[in-house]
């Protein structure tokens, strides 16, 4: 049986937390991979990820993805990069995509954002909690996010009946 591309992308995401895992690169998952963990159907093509920004947690992001692929580009991904870019798009050679970012503009930080662990495919992730995708995406402009928020409204007032 063929494998479908959107297995194909969720084995290459549980591969990357889980080695990121193993570096201990302090990570939080935000974007459409969160959105999926949630429980929102939702197709997306990357992987959007907040960092702490210090020089130990991306020399540990770094030899992590090298441990995955030989790329030089990986080299390009560093602190200073983090702090002057909103996002770093790193494409990697099997043609997956990591939005890397040190903070969402004046919005958010690694530290300013509620995470929770979970456990998919036998692997942790630490995701950003319902609440804090709700605050990320609740000004933004893309319909992909209007849509994202009402799903977390409707989730957080579930929840909150629970």
């Amino acid at each position: 049986m063929e494998k479908n591309k959107n297995t194909d992308l969720f084995e290459k995401f549980l591969r990357i937390i889980d080695t990121f895992n193993r570096f201990e690169v302090q990570y939080v998952v935000i974007g459409g991979v969160a959105m999926i963990t949630h429980g929102m159907p939702r197709l997306t093509q990357d992987l959007d990820l907040l960092l702490e920004l210090s020089d130990t947690n991306i020399t540990r992001l770094q030899q992590a993805l090298q441990s995955i692929y030989d790329d030089t580009a990986i080299d390009e991904i560093t602190h200073t990069a983090l702090e002057e870019s909103s996002v770093i798009r790193y494409g990697t050679p099997d043609n997956f995509y990591l939005d890397l970012m040190g903070r969402i503009g004046e919005v958010a930080d690694f530290h300013s954002v509620r995470s929770e662990r979970r456990i998919i495919g036998g692997v942790a992730i630490i995701l950003a909690t319902a609440e804090s995708l709700l605050q990320l995406k609740r000004n933004t402009i893309r319909p992909e996010d209007k849509r994202d928020c009402l799903f977390l409204e409707r989730l957080i007032e579930e929840r909150k009946k629970d």
